[in-house]
């Protein structure tokens, strides 16, 4: 009894916990952040490949620090929305060395070249957290809001060939909608929780920084 109770409490509490509507958040930003990433990247990257060696040399540079500097971004983003657990950040060992001395190490550090790929898979990643968060929040808000706009003909949801025209169908469906707004939010905190684990896999141990209050945070929790 004890269990079913559990159970019915962490369905229906999914509503009330403020870490749902951050994980929400988190997979609308993926979309446009991760457009922004693969056409900043490539073009950076296809100008410093293409252009004379006087010329794309110090733009592949920048591009290995604006690439760096996101990979930061994308880790503390994770943070602060997920609140996931990344594994600690090492020291760079390399610190104090000559500026050629720690371009080397930053270069042979696998963390450098993960991070980059994280940045293109963060592309397709936004695409399918569009995918799965646009149409589930908007389904959900039309169920849930018929009983408003039943009565405008432009405004009309349809199900399959049912019109909803009337107050009872209107409310029918609004409690429909209220189901499915708590499934949307558990698969939508699934999909954080799958992108959280990705992040910490591929970011985490970062060198470059020591400052340990920025690798830690709490679970996400469903």
């Amino acid at each position: 009894m004890n269990e079913t109770t559990d159970i019915v409490k962490q369905f229906f509490g999914v509503v009330a916990r403020g870490q749902t509507y951050l994980n929400i958040i988190y997979l609308l930003l993926a979309f446009p952040l991760g457009t922004a990433y693969f056409v900043f990247l490539v073009t950076g990257l296809l100008l410093g490949l293409s252009l004379p060696f006087w010329v794309g040399i110090p733009i592949l540079l920048l591009m290995l620090a604006a690439w760096w500097g996101l990979v930061l971004f994308e880790r503390q983003l994770a943070i602060w929305l997920l609140h996931v657990d990344i594994p600690t950040i090492s020291r760079d060992t390399a610190s104090g060395q000559s500026v050629w001395i720690q371009l080397k190490a930053h270069l042979s550090n696998p963390l450098t070249w993960k991070g980059l790929v994280y940045l293109f898979a963060r592309f397709p990643l936004g695409i399918i957290s569009l995918v799965v968060a646009i149409p589930l929040i908007a389904l959900t808000g039309g169920l849930v809001f018929a009983p408003l706009t039943y009565t405008n003909p432009e405004s009309q949801m349809y199900i399959f060939s049912w019109q909803i025209d009337t107050l009872n169908e209107a409310m029918i469906c609004s409690i429909v909608g209220i189901g499915v707004g708590l499934i949307s939010m558990h698969i939508m905190n699934g999909l954080a929780f799958v992108s959280g684990r990705f992040t910490s896999l591929m970011l985490g141990g970062l060198q470059g920084t020591t400052d340990s209050s920025l690798t830690r945070g709490d679970e996400i929790r469903e």
